[in-house]
């Protein structure tokens, strides 16, 4: 088939919904079909079998256009984190008017049923992102040091420095330190980072680094912290999953809806607190990180480039029905 795919990220971007197209562009591609990776669909573009638009709100004006000069052929909007946790209450008449348009949704999680509303359930697959395992050799965590990482874009939804503040006021024989890969989404988030370093020699701010890099940091770390208070599915806990690293995340919709309601590794979303108990946990009591550990490895096989493929063309196949 002849796919479209809409991003609102631009090239190169390393925006979670450009690497999203991009992978998902790849798998696509691999089973066959052609595929035009765009950022917006107007009046006069070619049309095509199938068009998944990732983001209902950011995506909007590409897919109403769509759907007025396509209405038969089958459009699939992707829910974002910002999509099911902000723009649908703070701008509904447009998030939703998306989903109406929509022959099919993609949630990234298993919990988005639980907040959309009932009328989409019939509409919803899942489509977990996937990633691709370290080779066993690649494991070498630090010796002189208990690291834990944290990667991902600072901004507000990620509530980005929750870890380095939640290890601040560590006893002095802790040898726990946060390592942050991730570049400033504003000239006050890097402000924000950079004051921290100061006084926080705990804390290291490495800015944007490629995949390579953040291989290599996942590589080296114990643990991994997403202190996100929204997320669609974060593709960062495939990876830790995939890689054997443990995580301790708040408890939200997009991480208990990727690691289960049961994971024994959350923390209430904002609570430094509480993340510093929890840290200090991994830190000294190896079962305990261990069963962490455990319980990542057990979801590992659900996040496989294979899984993935599967699950976007059983959505591409319910919303040609």
């Amino acid at each position: 088939m002849k796919i479209g795919l809409i991003t609102p990220a631009a090239p190169r971007s390393r925006a979670g919904n450009r690497a999203t197209a991009t992978r998902w562009a790849r798998l696509l591609r691999e089973a066959g079909h052609r595929v035009s990776v765009r950022e917006a669909w107007r009046p006069g573009d070619p049309g095509f079998d199938v068009m998944l638009a990732l983001h209902a709100w950011r995506s909007a004006e590409s897919i109403a256009a769509y759907a007025a000069r396509w209405p038969g052929r089958p459009l699939i909007v992707v829910l974002t984190g910002t999509d099911t946790y902000r723009f649908q209450h703070s701008d509904p008449g447009v998030t939703l008017a998306s989903l109406e348009k929509a022959h099919g949704l993609i949630g990234l999680h298993d919990h988005v049923h639980r907040d959309i509303p009932a009328r989409f359930h019939d509409r919803l697959a899942i489509v977990r992102q996937s990633a691709t395992p370290l080779p066993a050799s690649y494991r070498r965590p630090s010796a002189g040091a208990f690291d834990v990482c944290v990667v991902g874009h600072l901004r507000e939804e990620k509530d980005s420095l929750r870890a380095a503040r939640a290890a601040r006021d560590l006893p002095p024989e802790s040898r726990l330190r946060i390592r942050q890969a991730g570049r400033a989404h504003s000239p006050d988030w890097a402000a924000a980072a950079e004051a921290e370093m100061r006084i926080n020699p705990r804390f290291v701010w490495h800015g944007e680094i490629g995949q390579g890099g953040v291989r290599r940091l996942y590589a080296r770390s114990r643990a991994m912290v997403i202190s996100s208070v929204m997320e669609g599915g974060a593709n960062v806990v495939s990876e830790a999953c995939v890689a054997g690293l443990p995580v301790l995340a708040s408890r939200i919709p997009g991480n208990t809806g990727l690691l289960g309601d049961d994971y024994p590794g959350f923390y209430p979303p904002r609570d430094t607190l509480a993340l510093r108990v929890l840290m200090q946990r991994a830190e000294r009591e190896p079962d305990y990180l261990q069963q962490l550990t455990a319980h990542c490895r057990a979801m590992a096989a659900r996040f496989t480039p294979r899984a993935e493929r599967l699950a976007l063309r059983r959505a591409i196949d319910q919303a040609m029905r």
